[in-house]
């Protein structure tokens, strides 16, 4: 090996990882949380391994959407009809349109934001201003009586469309791509249910394009420890995400959204307080 273990930064990687896994699938922003974490438990190691770290890790939290959705997704399985395999190539062509804007204004703006928009405030800003977006929808009642898709073939591919430009809106620190895809979906008519798995679905291509990116523009030159330290986070991203995607579909059975438009709040608050006081 290139170099021994560090146990202390393994545990921060455990701890980064488990945020991730969490806050990749609840509309509360991985951003928001990682500003603070990243502060408080900072990788002693190579920024550029940081970087790529910090965009890989999400690979573990699509393998758990793909493990749970795998027989949902999967076009070729013995055990469904003609039609609804039909269904389900649909389903992805679906997908792929609704990525396009992404796609798009990702690939164009990304650095730019990143460069111009990644500070505290502007997170801040986003966390409570998609906070009260939250609230305000579930307390006007939009998400209910503008239900009007509930499935996902009656999911038109123009309003796919008009979800995948609300989940554009996430190159945007702060605002959350799940929280922004959801929300997407709630405005133009999807039942909470479909806009939060559809936001599922959605994660797939945009996380496998991002990380592709990331890897073309740094590579791959890690050191067996730094090669170590990114498999163990992406499997405790991975874990985490199976049971944070169960918590939240669990959640929806009973609950709106209007607590995590709170906590948004809350957290946009401690955000702004945190990066005028630290020290």
């Amino acid at each position: 090996m290139d170099q021994m273990i560090d146990i202390i930064e393994l545990i921060k990687i455990f701890v980064l990882s488990v945020v991730q896994g969490i806050t990749e699938w609840l509309p509360i922003s991985s951003t928001g949380h990682m500003i603070i974490l990243e502060d408080l438990i900072p990788l002693n190691l190579s920024s550029e391994f940081v970087e790529v770290f910090l965009v890989l890790v999400q690979l573990g939290s699509i393998f758990a959407v793909i493990l749970l959705y795998f027989n949902k997704l999967n076009p070729f399985s013995p055990k469904k009809t003609s039609v609804e395999r039909k269904d389900t190539w649909v389903l992805w062509f679906k997908v792929a349109f609704a990525s396009i804007p992404v796609a798009i204004f990702g690939f164009a703006l990304k650095d730019y934001m990143d460069e111009y928009f990644y500070n505290p405030i502007v997170v801040a800003i986003a966390l409570i201003v998609y906070g009260i977006i939250f609230i305000w929808i579930e307390r006007t009642g939009e998400s209910k009586h503008a239900a009007t898709v509930t499935d996902f073939n009656s999911l038109s591919f123009t309003t796919a469309f008009k979800i995948g430009i609300f989940q554009a809106l996430s190159i945007i620190p702060g605002t959350s791509r799940s929280g922004s895809t959801i929300i997407g979906g709630l405005l133009v008519g999807t039942s909470r249910y479909i806009a939060t798995e559809f936001s599922f679905f959605l994660s797939i291509p945009a996380m496998f394009g991002a990380s592709l990116v990331k890897l073309l523009d740094l590579g791959f030159a890690f050191t067996t420890v730094e090669w170590i330290y990114l498999l163990f986070g992406m499997f405790i991203a991975f874990i985490v995400s199976v049971f944070a995607i169960k918590f939240l579909l669990n959640y929806l059975k009973r609950n709106d959204f209007t607590g995590f438009g709170k906590y948004r709040i809350v957290l946009g608050a401690i955000v702004i307080l945190y990066s005028l006081f630290q020290f």
